[in-house]
């Protein structure tokens, strides 16, 4: 017999091997099920397929039911809050013939859903970690960096105090003071946080004012009227290409009267300078940017993680650990 692709939500049973420590509140997911309906399937396995691969987790799974969820447990449980009679399903009993398969694959389908709980999340990894052995072989499996491994398991070695302040402190500081002895982790987050201020502040005070009119250019050229161009010249308007020069056998035009007598020997008065060369170098090298901060090691790794792109950082962070171990190892 083909598969059910639709169950009632009693039959199923949630999976004790969730990683999410909480469903949340699912008010406003059970509404949407009711308003718009259910848009992805549940993926579920046959509760004997599930007991083959973890037989001592038969106590785990709630009664009467004939099916187990492995990807889909909050739709599951906000179906029964918005009193659905039926869930769409996808049965895949090759989720794992053994129970770290069968854990991946619950762990996995969680990883990749950007909605999982920070700290979720970490211990998810964790749990993974133990099954692959090593950040790299988890990395490489996740089809992640081992940067972002380390990153994401670093909140696990949080001191309580600043575990608790994970969703009220910015999470890629906490990160980065999880890789510290936890006596030194309060006032590294503290210097993290007073640089990144420092940082905003000095953006704030370079960007230019919107809002300002744009200073004119040197070489702009200053729409006169016609009509005015003999109060200025005393003759007539000058040609449009005033940078060509003159035909052989063609003399420039004259300026007229008022202007060849203003002038001795019939010179044109020379143009107004432009500003002093050095008074404009001035002000350039206000405008440049803020070096590199190679002697301060917070400063720079805000500003990498500011300004660097995600794939490109965790390249340079994985060379660092590398350079880190290769470090450490003489001297062990």
């Amino acid at each position: 017999m083909a598969p059910p692709t639709e169950l009632p939500p009693h039959r199923i049973s949630l999976n004790p091997d969730n990683p999410r420590s909480s469903l949340g509140d699912l008010t406003d997911l059970a509404g949407s099920l009711r308003t718009h309906g259910q848009k992805q399937a549940i993926t579920v396995m046959n509760r004997d397929a599930y007991l083959k691969a973890n037989p001592d987790r038969e106590t785990d799974l709630e009664p009467d039911t004939t099916y187990v969820v492995i990807d889909g447990s909050s739709r599951l449980a906000a179906a029964r809050e918005a009193n659905l009679h039926v869930v769409k399903v996808m049965v895949s009993d090759d989720q794992g013939t053994n129970a770290e398969e069968l854990l991946e694959s619950a762990l996995v389908a969680n990883i990749h859903r950007q909605d999982l709980e920070e700290l979720d999340e970490a211990r998810a990894l964790q749990r993974l970690l133990a099954i692959h052995g090593s950040q790299r072989a988890l990395a490489k499996r996740l089809h992640r960096s081992q940067g972002w491994v380390s990153q994401r398991l670093a909140l696990l070695n949080l001191a309580p105090e600043l575990q608790s302040l994970i969703g009220t402190e910015p999470i890629d500081l906490l990160r980065a003071v999880g890789n510290k002895p936890q006596d030194q982790q309060q006032a590294a987050l503290a210097e993290l946080k007073a640089a990144r201020m420092r940082t905003s502040a000095e953006a704030a005070a370079t960007k230019p004012d919107r809002h300002a009119p744009e200073p004119k250019q040197h070489n702009e050229s200053v729409a006169v009227p016609e009509e005015d161009y003999t109060a200025i010249t005393g003759g007539a308007k000058p040609r449009e290409s005033q940078q060509e020069a003159p035909q052989q056998g063609e003399t420039e035009p004259e300026l007229g009267a008022a202007a060849s007598a203003s002038v001795p020997d019939g010179r044109r008065e020379p143009m107004p300078s432009v500003p002093e060369q050095s008074a404009v170098d001035s002000a350039t090298r206000n405008q440049q940017p803020k070096r590199f901060p190679y002697r301060d090691g917070a400063e720079a790794a805000l500003h990498l993680i500011h300004k660097m792109p995600a794939e490109e950082f965790n390249k340079m962070l994985d060379l660092l650990i590398k350079h880190r171990d290769s470090q450490r190892a003489p001297s062990a």
